[in-house]
């Protein structure tokens, strides 16, 4: 949500950042709206001062016992009374068609974020780990031999409809170590706190961390109103909505392990092999609120974390800073980290992790007292993916492939497996 005070103050920086995302200027619209909308504050506020004077006038009417002006100003109050409560009403419709125009609107790039029109112009700012060369033709997850049998997509189909997977055996036990490796990774190395969040929250919940009203499509809602999480951000960003946080609490660092829900609303045809791209889907999410002036060093934190996950796997990868055009509509700056997936002889995106800054903050009204005591300000919200667990899952079994169909597993996963390696051609680990 943006700050209606800053674009009355300096319009044309607000216009300037909406044309670095390719959008059109909007605050000669905007500004207009408000100006309506304070106007008839105005007005109603002034019909309600002249009601309140009338009102008092009454009393005096009648203690002078002059009947003629006291009848008089009661016909002028309850005039007055219905004149304030119509402009009330016009002030309340403006109101929110100005908070629905501003929360329509995309957050603001930092000032470091490249220019460019899609991922094609997003740079390149790491690379880690070197492709592995192999001595066969690569095959996709599903394709290969230890594999294709426990991951089934055809059930899931019967089942749930497309782009479902019923995972099974060795291969189902390998997702929810990795899944646990990640969680454990985060609580005892990165110091954040695990929580077990709902999947179910409410619209406030979505329209706070930017979900709703723009994306609605996107995501599965119930009949009873509630929606289905698309990621765990939403609960864990939105438990501070409300809160006046002592600047001690900060930062705030959290992470969960949750199934997750996308509709892919405008995702036909893309990725419809495999399961790279699911409606129900798993991720451990990383999420910190933190004070303003360590909101940068945070995203670099976070980071460094969601890196962390992909060199104890030995998986390669690259991060990249997105563009202004394409970044996702809350963010001020993202990163995306891409694992290197043999199969499709490229790097994919495997987490993104983004700073809102005091974006997501406003629309849920998340605050912290500074300990000098000054005046309460917007707290800073950030979010990452540590990993997406099933993506992980593919980059795992495509970088381990070896000729024969069985599949060579991270050392890091042994603890979580029994100490198993291998997961054979056969389907079994040993």
């Amino acid at each position: 949500m943006h700050d209606i005070r800053a674009i009355r103050e300096n319009p044309a920086a607000f216009d300037a950042a909406l044309a670095r995302r390719g959008d059109a200027a909007l605050s000669s619209d905007i500004l207009a709206l408000d100006e309506a909308r304070r106007a008839k504050i105005l007005a109603s506020e002034t019909a309600q001062a002249d009601q309140n004077k009338a009102a008092k006038a009454i009393g005096d009417a009648k203690a002078k016992g002059d009947e003629e002006e006291f009848q008089r100003l009661r016909a002028e109050v309850a005039e007055k009374k219905s004149e304030v409560a119509a402009m009330q009403a016009e002030a309340k419709e403006l109101d929110a068609k100005l908070t629905d125009m501003l929360a329509r609107i995309p957050n603001a790039p930092a000032e470091d974020v490249p220019q460019g029109a899609d991922e094609d112009d997003n740079v390149e700012i790491n690379r880690w780990g070197t492709p592995v060369e192999l001595a066969f033709e690569a095959k996709e997850h599903f394709e290969i031999k230890g594999v294709s049998a426990a991951m089934d997509f055809e059930t899931a189909a019967k089942v749930s409809g497309a782009r479902f997977v019923f995972l099974k055996g060795a291969v189902a036990r390998i997702h929810r170590a990795l899944a646990q490796f990640m969680v454990d990774t985060h609580v005892d190395k990165n110091g954040l706190t695990e929580v077990n969040s709902p999947v179910l929250v409410r619209d406030e919940a979505m329209y706070g961390t930017d979900k709703l009203p723009k994306f609605g499509e996107d995501s599965y809602q119930t009949t009873g109103g509630e929606w289905l999480v698309p990621t765990s951000e939403v609960p864990l960003t939105y438990s501070v909505a409300g809160d006046v946080l002592d600047e001690s609490d900060l930062p705030l660092r959290m992470t969960s392990h949750t199934l997750c829900f996308r509709s892919e609303a405008g995702s036909a045809g893309r990725d419809t092999s495999g399961m790279l791209r699911q409606h129900q889907f798993e991720k451990v999410e990383m999420v910190s609120v933190v004070h303003p002036e360590s909101s940068d060093d945070e995203q670099k934190r976070m980071l460094r974390c969601a890196e962390g996950i992909l060199e104890a796997l030995n998986i390669p990868y690259r991060t990249v800073v997105l563009c202004t055009g394409d970044m996702g509509f809350g963010a001020r700056r993202t990163f995306d980290i891409e694992a290197w997936l043999p199969g499709q002889n490229t790097y994919r995106e495997i987490s993104s992790v983004s700073t809102t800054g005091e974006f997501q903050a406003r629309r849920m009204n998340a605050r912290f007292k500074p300990a000098d005591g000054g005046k309460p300000a917007f707290v800073h919200t950030l979010n990452g993916s540590g990993l997406a667990v099933g993506r992980c899952l593919i980059a795992v079994l495509e970088n381990g492939q070896k000729e024969d169909g069985s599949v060579e597993l991270p050392e890091a996963l042994a603890p979580y497996l029994g100490g198993k390696r291998i997961l054979g051609a056969d389907g079994v680990l040993s």
